[in-house]
């Protein structure tokens, strides 16, 4: 029996093969304990396999350094080239973990590159990993792999001995996909997901941002948490604030989003003008990096369940397609709309359609989409499935797991 707790992240590992030795700077982003760490690991034991030596790579992990790690761009620069120097290969393999903890490490990264006889790959855990200079030193010279929490599809492979997926998909709704999850009990999660929230609050946005306060923070991201997939501005938002005694205005309201999405514990979906085909200012939505933070901050509250699949099938669309929008009409609302190198394709999420009433009011915002793109219909159903004028409706879990 496959052991509990050990999943390959397959996607991440063909990545890594697919971009192994071609001229451009590996950059691997994501939520703290996604798992690009144990992806830069695969890529490393990858390299081995294939008969590269040991000290032909460099491998650095940041954070873990503590008081040994580079102060300067210029210090990691040096500790790097000494190690290549120090290997005497023609070929070195460079991978730096939580780059963005050096200061100005960019500068580091493009006189690693330039070397020359070098593959460069980096880690970072919030998005100033590309608005930061490097988006601009590196252009056209980097590509980049967006790591999140385990698929249900990695998951299920995590816990063979479930055999019931409606019983795991119902776990993973409450309790997320953060890979190391899987190997806790379910009474120790909470305590987990409580430590990670704090690392991400101190250690990406406390940083960034010192003038933040953090208590405030966090009971934004807990109202967040507790309306993922409702329409907000930021005035309803500081309303909803307020009423529950926390008084923070829209423009810090603003900021505070800003550094959530940052550190990838919160996304924001943009709208788009289905017929029109084009994006919208107003409108967007908000989503969890990882569904687990909303049982962490409002207890086994298990309600909503609509828009925790809502969520749920957000993050999956990430995983395909990267560009994820919600839907607008003159008359309605697609759930979502994604757009990738096969075109567009439209989805509606609900958790039943077995009522005909239901049925014909989740298929009207794709029946009046007037193109041929595909259309897709996701619930929790597992009769009544089927085409309706090129409209598929597919359960949920079978779309989870690519069946």
């Amino acid at each position: 029996m496959k052991q509990r707790g050990v999943v390959e992240r397959t996607h991440a590992l063909n990545w890594f093969k697919t971009w192994r030795d071609r001229d451009v700077i590996k950059v691997v982003t994501g939520l703290r304990r996604s798992g690009k760490s144990t992806a830069m690991q695969l890529a490393r034991q990858a390299l081995e396999a294939d008969g590269v030596p040991a000290n032909s790579i460099v491998y650095l992990d940041i954070e873990r350094m503590a008081f040994d790690a580079p102060k300067t761009a210029e210090e990691l620069y040096r500790m790097v080239v000494a190690r290549i120097e120090a290997a005497g290969q023609n070929q070195t393999y460079i991978f730096i973990d939580e780059v963005q903890r050096v200061p100005r490490f960019e500068q580091a990264v493009d006189a690693l590159y330039a070397r020359g006889n070098t593959d460069v790959y980096i880690t970072g855990s919030n998005s100033d990993l590309l608005s930061s200079e490097l988006g601009t030193l590196l252009t056209g010279r980097y590509v980049e792999l967006h790591m999140l929490p385990l698929s249900f599809a990695e998951y299920r492979d995590g816990l063979p001995e479930y055999g019931d997926d409606e019983a795991l998909l119902n776990r993973y709704l409450v309790y997320g996909g953060l890979p190391y999850t899987i190997a806790l009990p379910e009474e120790d999660v909470t305590d987990y997901l409580d430590g990670v929230l704090n690392t991400i609050l101190i250690k990406d946005v406390s940083r960034r941002h010192p003038r933040f306060n953090l208590m405030s923070l966090r009971l934004l991201f807990a109202f967040m948490s507790d309306n993922i997939g409702n329409q907000f501005s930021l005035k309803k938002i500081a309303d909803g604030l307020a009423q529950n005694g926390i008084k923070l205005s829209p423009t810090t309201i603003g900021d505070y989003l800003d550094a959530l999405i940052e550190s990838y514990i919160l996304y924001e979906a943009a709208p788009y003008d289905a017929k029109g085909k084009r994006l919208l200012e107003r409108g967007g939505k908000y989503y969890l990096g990882d569904l687990g933070f909303r049982h962490l901050l409002l207890g086994r509250d298990r309600s909503d369940l609509g828009h925790r699949l809502e969520n749920l099938v957000y993050l999956e669309l990430l995983r395909r397609s990267r560009k994820v929008f919600v839907g607008r009409t003159p008359s309605a609302e697609i759930d979502f709309v994604t757009e990738d190198q096969h075109g567009i394709h439209y989805y509606q999420v609900a958790l039943s359609v077995l009522d005909e009433n239901t049925l014909a009011r989740e298929l009207a915002p794709l029946r009046g989409i007037s193109d041929n793109y595909p259309k897709t219909l996701l619930t929790l159903d597992r009769v009544g499935l089927g085409d309706f004028e090129g409209i598929r409706h597919v359960n949920v879990i079978d779309w989870l797991l690519g069946c």
